[in-house]
């Protein structure tokens, strides 16, 4: 989960900001597989292919986006740093990206962050700086005034984890792999939280295959995004209680005019669904994905989207499971 409201005052991305990202950052990140299942095929009536995202470096699509953003700064720029206000894990792919470049990372990260994502910044030599929180669970303000002392104190430029057009773009590079590695798709589906992931997927598929349709994923229980995009605007009343981590974030005013602009719809699926998803891509993909990543799969599982007889591109966003507490286990 972050928060935070940073913008890199850029234009819109469009195509060519996609491709330059590519290429900036794909001697960085993995050319992750696509892998299929007859047996899921079967159940589902589609042909289905995932695009692994957990098996992508530091075990999720963000990996993307923190490279864009940390080699896209100047030599000034970067000696200063990069700072984000994370609970997982945007903090580590930016504090691996910022190790490779050789730079600082500073994380504004909450004290409730699952040990398994502390450790794994800790990995990637990132710099924590813990949220002061009146309650429980740190504030959106919190969290900004945490990263805001941390910016005015080191001078690092902030990175924001999906209202960031150099996010965005790295996001976006995602797609542009899958449709080179499956270019028959029909449909293309995406979880969506912040929305960085699914506003790159949704420009960069429109953009280079104009009939695919690109649905936006999303569990019941942290349904912004859904409202937003069929109400027209912006949806922040929502208090999310999913199990589903990584899509608890409300859309920010970057990602939500390119999703208004290119996603066809956006669905949502409930927790059950989430768990048994997620369930079924260990046991028959083998696959270890997280919650968030099994958003897409739900979506298709329980009906949600008309799949049978078409091409089906499904983004597992992610691989890091808190394997501590495994949500089918008693």
């Amino acid at each position: 989960m972050t928060h935070g409201h940073f913008t890199a005052g850029a234009p819109a991305p469009d195509l060519q900001t996609a491709q330059a990202a590519h290429r900036r950052i794909q001697s960085f990140v993995h050319r992750t597989p696509v892998i299929t299942s007859a047996s899921l095929d079967r159940l589902t009536g589609a042909r289905l292919f995932f695009k692994c995202e957990n098996l992508q470096r530091a075990g999720v699509f963000k990996t993307r986006g923190a490279f864009n953003a940390v080699y896209s700064l100047s030599d000034a720029e970067a000696a200063r740093g990069v700072v984000t206000s994370s609970s997982g894990n945007q903090a580590a792919a930016l504090s691996l990206a910022a190790r490779t470049r050789g730079i600082p990372a500073y994380i504004a990260m909450p004290k409730i962050a699952l040990k398994s994502k502390v450790a794994a910044v800790e990995r990637y030599g990132g710099n924590i700086v813990w949220v002061e929180s009146q309650g429980a669970v740190p504030t959106a303000e919190e969290y900004e005034a945490t990263a805001a002392a941390i910016q005015a104190r080191t001078g690092a430029s902030p990175v924001h984890a999906y209202n960031d057009l150099r996010t965005i773009a790295g996001q976006a590079t995602c797609a542009l792999e899958f449709l080179e590695q499956q270019p028959a798709l029909e449909v293309v589906l995406a979880p969506v939280g912040g929305g960085g992931l699914l506003a790159g997927t949704a420009l960069a598929t429109k953009c280079l295959r104009p009939g695919t349709d690109v649905v936006g994923c999303e569990p019941e229980m942290a349904d912004d995004a859904q409202r937003s995009f069929r109400t027209g605007r912006i949806v922040r009343d929502f208090q999310p209680r999913t199990i589903a981590d990584g899509l608890r974030t409300a859309l920010g005013d970057l990602t939500y005019p390119l999703i208004a602009r290119y996603a066809d719809d956006v669905v949502t699926v409930t927790e059950a669904g989430i768990v048994s998803a997620m369930r079924l891509a260990w046991e028959v993909l083998k696959l270890v994905i997280e919650p968030s990543s099994a958003v897409p799969l739900a979506a298709v599982l329980e009906g949600k989207l008309a799949v049978a007889g078409r091409s089906v591109g499904v983004i597992l966003s992610g691989g890091n499971a808190d394997l501590d507490n495994l949500p089918w286990r008693p």
